[in-house]
């Protein structure tokens, strides 16, 4: 392709793009494909010349299209939003034009002073210590691993990189509605999951710091090695919130690396009112949260934060003749995370910063809190639907559960397990669910970029409409 060829068709994906994003509600949200469908419609064999871009364009539209979910689509609520907005997507444009590698300082200086800048204008806004560094990585998956991968070596006076577990009686803690990538972690870097120690949680599926307490006592007793705890601020269920302050004093008390996992919920700590939540976070040791959720972000984009910068390096640089430099007292983010290449994260979270302002991402936070508390007042009034755990910020969990029925808990899970199949195979809308206790619960939280109380009007009905057709 010209730069010619180039010039012309970028205009037409940017007309594109934007009769995508303004008609994104004429899609169906969930893709309707069935398995291997797509595959199927694809050649066996690469073409042997090259293609048009009208053809390649062509078959995008007729056969990719079909096969994706809408996520920026605002009657989208499954899971958590992957959240979008103009400005970042603008920003990966040029990402994605420039094409630079940002491993180190050398591979592109703006890349790591940017990433530097940026991690500093949230921590500060989001109420970290501002003696604490941050770094961007792909998710909070990474990060977490990072944190646990640093624990591990800090136990062992970071000589378990090079001599490997001389012994693996270590324990790592967290509560039963942590999320799974904790597990995986503690799979990864050479502990097991076996050794990963879910405490119960409370009524209001929070960590019990008395039981989390009292099963440390117990693991030193028996000789086995706390070495960290990894607290929810916002769990994926239900957006439950562990007691971060309590924690913090407790893996102090004992002297255990504390990383708390902010993953969705950490967005509103932009907030004032929750920044009393992390109120003792200087005697945590890690923090990781996505800005890529609920931060106006497109994915991928997660912040994670250290207080201590050189335990993380020491965990993770390595040198090769071929990545030595002569620059001195910068910061080479290779150095900081797993991964050798890098993306210029950076660049997309300016743009959104600059263009919304710290005020504006407030405003448009309080927007979605507001909108939950609303359809929360909604769904009160029905007498075929309950609620079935408080909401969280901006997460509201429900079931339908028929006034002039007499179902037991077994019927009723069953019955809203069909009532969501229904839901989301209407097209209209994408739901998710989770387990609260034993009920099976439907999670809808209010956090897409685009959504209006227009919609989340347009949403309940519809819900209750189908819900006649399941009773």
């Amino acid at each position: 392709m010209k730069i010619e060829d180039f010039k012309k068709h970028s205009h037409e994906l940017v007309d594109w793009m934007c009769k995508y994003l303004e008609e994104i509600e004429k899609y169906p949200v969930k893709s309707k494909v069935e398995p291997g469908e797509i595959y199927d419609s694809l050649p066996k064999k690469p073409p042997s010349d090259g293609e048009s871009f009208d053809k390649i364009f062509k078959d995008f539209n007729e056969k990719i299209m079909p096969g994706i979910t809408h996520w920026q689509s605002p009657n989208f609520y499954a899971f958590f939003p992957a959240n979008n907005s103009y400005p970042s997507i603008l920003a990966e444009m040029l990402t994605s034009t420039i094409g630079a590698q940002c491993m180190m300082w050398e591979t592109s200086p703006s890349a790591t002073e940017l990433e530097k800048k940026v991690a500093e204008w949230i921590r500060d806004a989001i109420g970290i210590p501002s003696n604490w560094s941050g770094v961007i990585n792909d998710t909070a998956s990474v990060g977490t691993i990072c944190s646990l991968l640093t624990a591990r070596e800090n136990y062992s006076d970071f000589k378990s990189n090079k001599v490997g577990l001389k012994q693996n009686n270590f324990r790592v803690y967290c509560s039963n509605e942590t999320h799974s990538s904790i597990e995986k972690a503690v799979k990864i870097i050479g502990i097991g999951s076996d050794n990963l120690i879910k405490i119960e949680s409370n009524k209001d599926l929070s960590m019990n710091v008395n039981k989390l307490e009292n099963h440390l006592k117990k693991d030193i007793k028996n000789k086995y090695i706390p070495l960290a705890i990894v607290s929810s601020y916002g769990t994926t269920g239900t957006v439950a919130f562990d007691s971060i302050n309590e924690i913090s004093i407790i893996a102090n008390k004992y002297k255990i690396w504390h990383h708390v996992d902010a993953a969705y919920a950490g967005t509103v700590l932009f907030l004032d009112e929750f920044k009393k939540d992390i109120k003792n976070i200087n005697l945590a040791d890690s923090f990781v949260f996505n800005p890529h959720k609920w931060m106006l972000t497109n994915f991928d984009c997660s912040l994670y934060y250290v207080k201590d910068e050189k335990k993380l390096i020491k965990t993770l640089e390595i040198h090769p003749e071929y990545l030595k430099t002569s620059n001195r007292n910068i910061n080479n983010y290779k150095d900081w995370s797993i991964q050798l290449g890098r993306r210029f994260r950076a660049l997309k979270l300016w743009f959104v910063i600059r263009t919304y302002g710290i005020n504006g991402i407030k405003k448009y936070l309080r927007n979605h809190i507001e909108l939950a508390k609303y359809l929360y007042s909604k769904i009160m009034k029905e007498n075929d639907f309950e609620i079935t755990t408080n909401q969280n910020i901006n997460m509201i969990n429900f079931r339908l559960n028929p006034i002039k029925k007499s179902l037991s808990n077994n019927e009723l899970n069953n019955l809203n397990k069909k009532f969501i199949k229904k839901l989301n195979d209407s097209g209209k809308i994408y739901l998710s669910h989770t387990m609260v206790r034993d009920i099976y619960s439907i999670r809808m939280p209010i956090g897409n970029s685009y959504i209006t109380k227009k919609n989340v009007d347009d949403s309940w009905e519809l819900i209750k409409t189908v819900s006649q057709d399941v009773i």
